[in-house]
């Protein structure tokens, strides 16, 4: 795991078992609040003893930024731990969390300790505010990766943990593409120092807008191409022919991950557009 910190006892750890996923945590005289965990037990458990032994502040709030596995199945490590997250997160966590979470367990051995913790503290519509010493987080529904998706912005240091609606490649095989370019849109609209991807590196303030018009560029990519593809006789073998350099993104991102991912969109897309089914568009 890689511990970095982006603003006065605000640090980033980022895993080095799976897709450079992030999560982070705000240090407070006696408490911390961490946002979101890490998927394999060795990572979230570094980060539960760095903060309550080395720092002295341990965990008192959790906040689940959504409920995909690579960030919620590490809150279980938190026990004496307030979780809050949105409504949806919720849900979604007691049904399909469950139920990937089993499947999950049968093929790998290291998750069989862990289990599903439900958010203890949830909100719908508007917003949720936490106060740590003299610190104000936000919580923001940012949905569109996933219905759940959620933001935390840290106001007085103008840092947002994004969730994975920032990713170094869009990803909307569990989302929805006009509800994720909408989300995106605000984005700039924050005055920001740094933003902090659901996963990869840290956008500084000068770099957000141009990041996030990337990620723009990509999606409008992706649709131009589904659109040729339903005019196409084998719409599966057009979409297969389209790798992700073609829309704008390296193959190398997310540790070799993008083109994998690319294609999942690209399908995915194509079914939500058209409702037709094509292979790999599972989650």
């Amino acid at each position: 795991m890689i511990r970095e910190r982006v603003a006065d006892n605000v640090y980033i750890f980022t895993s080095e078992l799976y897709a450079r996923v992030n999560a982070g945590a705000v240090v407070g005289s006696e408490w911390s609040v961490m946002i979101d965990t890490l998927a394999y037990p060795e990572e979230s458990k570094e980060i539960r003893d760095f903060l309550k032994e080395r720092l002295e502040s341990p965990v008192r709030y959790v906040i689940n930024t959504h409920y995909h596995a690579d960030h919620s199945l590490g809150t279980c490590w938190f026990s004496d731990a307030i979780v809050l997250g949105h409504a949806l997160c919720r849900q979604l966590l007691d049904t399909r969390g469950r139920t990937a979470l089993k499947d999950t367990q049968r093929h790998n051995r290291d998750l069989l300790d862990v289990h599903i913790v439900l958010p203890d503290v949830i909100f719908d519509k508007g917003g949720l505010s936490v106060r740590i010493d003299k610190r104000t987080l936000q919580l923001l529904h940012l949905p569109g990766h996933s219905a759940d998706g959620i933001g935390v912005l840290i106001v007085e240091d103008r840092v947002l943990f994004s969730g994975d609606i920032m990713m170094p490649l869009p990803y909307l095989v569990d989302g929805d593409y006009d509800v994720m370019v909408a989300s995106l849109k605000r984005i700039p609209q924050i005055y920001l120092e740094n933003l902090v991807q659901g996963h990869g590196e840290v956008i500084l303030r000068g770099e957000v807008q141009s990041v996030v018009q990337d990620n723009l560029d990509y999606l409008a990519n992706i649709q131009r191409y589904v659109k040729k593809a339903s005019r196409r006789r084998d719409p599966e073998g057009y979409l297969a022919t389209i790798n992700v350099e073609s829309c704008g993104k390296s193959r190398i991102l997310l540790n070799g991950l993008a083109e994998e991912l690319h294609t999942r969109n690209l399908f995915a897309l194509y079914h939500s557009m058209y409702g037709e089914s094509l292979p790999n568009t599972n989650q």
